[in-house]
């Protein structure tokens, strides 16, 4: 799956970058980075409805105030599921027995915000929300075969969370979210149809 060696890169950039980061109080004054890994759970629609760990999420943030941020973000995750081997009867009137494995592939980005308290502590909680577009791919694979559906629509995702500094003078530790997504992109792969994508999960990472 193309999750798969994103993951790798972006693990292997993940430990470049904090091997080189330099020994001062803060690398970005006035901002902040997270890098996480996140767990999805796909709430609604019965179509690669399992948990999944093979996301990452990337934002960051310049703070306009001590308590408000802003910034851009991207991340990416996949879930899938495998269908035991079943007969469908297509529109055109044909019909297909396979066994089959679905993937979500979705792809947000746009504008994070978020509010936050306790700025010069070890733990430093907030609430924030994103907002933007977001591509996603609907895929069933059979036999030596893809068919898949992709579409845009809005995103948004509200999410509260905690930044973790055990040296807050320093600005580098650590990143723990809970999130829940919403997106309205739609689409129809053999004989399922989705209508709009609703998420939630957690996020675990590195901040600085």
């Amino acid at each position: 799956m193309k999750s798969n060696k994103y993951l790798r890169i972006i693990a292997l950039c993940t430990f470049m970058l904090a091997a080189a980061l330099p020994g001062k109080a803060q690398i970005f004054p006035n901002g902040y980075v997270n890098i996480d890994w996140q767990m999805n759970v796909p709430l609604g629609d019965k179509f690669a409805d399992k948990a999944s760990g093979w996301g990452m999420n990337f934002e960051g943030g310049y703070r306009i105030t001590p308590a408000v941020a802003v910034g851009p973000f991207i991340s990416f995750h996949t879930n899938l599921q495998s269908i035991d081997r079943q007969t469908l009867y297509l529109n055109d009137g044909s019909a297909l027995t396979t066994n089959q494995k679905h993937a979500v592939f979705q792809l947000p980005f746009g504008v994070t915000g978020r509010y936050s308290w306790c700025n010069n502590s070890v733990l430093q909680p907030y609430i924030g929300m994103k907002l933007g577009a977001c591509y996603s791919e609907l895929s069933s694979y059979y036999y030596i075969l893809k068919q898949y559906d992709d579409s845009w629509g809005f995103y948004m995702s509200p999410e509260v969370g905690v930044s973790i500094f055990p040296n807050p003078s320093y600005r580098f530790g650590f990143h723990v979210a809970l999130y829940y997504s919403y997106a309205t992109n739609s689409g129809s792969v053999l004989t399922y149809k989705v209508d709009n994508l609703n998420n939630f999960g957690v996020r675990v990472g590195i901040s600085f």
